[in-house]
């Protein structure tokens, strides 16, 4: 049942290293020497070897196939290898093991650090306007954790003063580096698990977080559960009698941004066993459509998912208030339209390390007919 769990994509591209002796582990590992490789089932960005004592973590660029992102060597704090063994350790960013303090910028890897049991390791975070983790708003609320400010230019100051071992943030294509945090001798652990290419696989990447956090038994106990739990809702939804065909979101402002066939939602659609009407599309990411374009495919769809960000729950009437033209929609027609508040429900919070919480929802709604399935989590009817 133990199995991987998840790594993470962490970036200083100004990587420190350090010379190599003949017993370092690059040679040891060329004479083939015992070096345990530590496996993951889905991921594909990661990837971690065990040496004697460190292990190294290779990030690929999610955005240069064949390219290296970064690469970090984990030393225990409880070992005395980076004063004695130094030169022995391949090139890479150290760092030292269990994180006893760290910055967060993202309001994911926040309730992850929450599900790990790792909240005490937590001394500040960025944006924290967009983080709805409760042990952070009361964290920084009662002074306890340091809110470091916009995550786009943190302050740099007050990131010093919280005294972290690692600063975990989510690296973007093109980016131009991280300005003054650079200069910082705080490691930057660059979380591009988001870049993966399944579900599961981004769920993963929980277990090199647990390695960061000394937290790997729970991190793989979890990944266990995550993965039993996908993999059961799957085949619950092979038993259903029909697929039902189903359209995702909504316009914002003159485009409709519907979910690629190769992208993570498309996957998933595609598992809870339904009809998508771009299912055969191999874009990994979002398709930017006219209204026009979707009523055309997707017009004659008997279910409608959308996600909205409002303070109060969404009503046929506010729908169709923002364009009339989804009256047009069969789904709309039937009184067949749920929708999730991502302002008040924790989609984006748990959804990417939980993806089989997301697809229970789509099982339980695409497919009525299933008896025994749960309560919806994130998406109810709109009325």
């Amino acid at each position: 049942m133990k199995q991987l769990l998840f790594a993470i994509a962490l970036v200083l591209l100004t990587a420190c290293g350090g010379h190599r002796s003949p017993q370092s582990w690059a040679e040891r590992l060329s004479t083939g020497q015992p070096v345990d490789s530590v496996a993951f089932r889905y991921a594909r960005l990661i990837h971690i070897e065990q040496a004697d004592g460190y292990r190294v973590v290779y990030i690929d660029n999610p955005w240069k196939p064949g390219l290296s992102l970064h690469r970090y060597v984990l030393v225990p704090y409880a070992a005395t290898m980076l004063q004695q063994r130094a030169t022995d350790l391949p090139s890479g960013t150290v760092v030292r093991v269990p994180l006893r303090r760290s910055v967060i910028f993202t309001s994911v890897h926040c309730a992850l650090a929450e599900q790990l049991g790792a909240t005490e390791q937590v001394s500040g975070v960025a944006d924290l306007k967009y983080i709805k983790v409760p042990f952070v708003q009361e964290g920084v609320k009662s002074g306890r954790l340091t809110d470091c400010g916009d995550g786009m230019s943190p302050l740099v100051e007050k990131i010093i003063d919280t005294e972290a071992d690692g600063i975990l943030l989510s690296p973007f294509e093109n980016s131009g580096g991280y300005g003054r945090l650079e200069e910082v001798d705080i490691p930057i652990i660059e979380c591009a698990e988001y870049m993966e290419a399944s579900p599961l696989a981004r769920a993963e990447w929980m277990r090199f977080y647990g390695m960061l956090y000394g937290q790997e038994e729970r991190a793989d106990s979890l990944f266990s559960e995550v993965e039993s739990h996908y993999r059961a809702m799957q085949q619950v939804a092979q038993t259903a009698q029909q697929k039902p065909s189903v359209v995702l979101d909504k316009m914002a402002g003159s485009v409709w941004y519907v979910p690629g066939g190769r992208s993570t939602i498309g996957q998933m659609l595609n598992d809870a066993q339904c009809s998508y009407p771009w299912a055969d599309d191999q874009s990994s990411g979002s398709l930017q459509l006219p209204y026009e374009t979707v009523l055309e495919r997707a017009g004659q769809c008997q279910l409608w998912l959308l996600r909205y960000d409002a303070p109060s729950p969404l009503t046929m009437q506010s729908l169709l208030s923002e364009k009339d033209g989804y009256r047009m929609l069969e789904a709309v027609r039937n009184g067949e339209v749920y929708g999730c508040n991502v302002s008040t429900s924790m989609f984006y919070e748990e959804t990417p390390f939980r993806p089989d919480l997301l697809l229970q929802d789509f099982i339980t709604i695409l497919h009525p007919d299933i008896p025994n399935q749960p309560d919806l989590r994130y998406y109810h009817k709109v009325q």
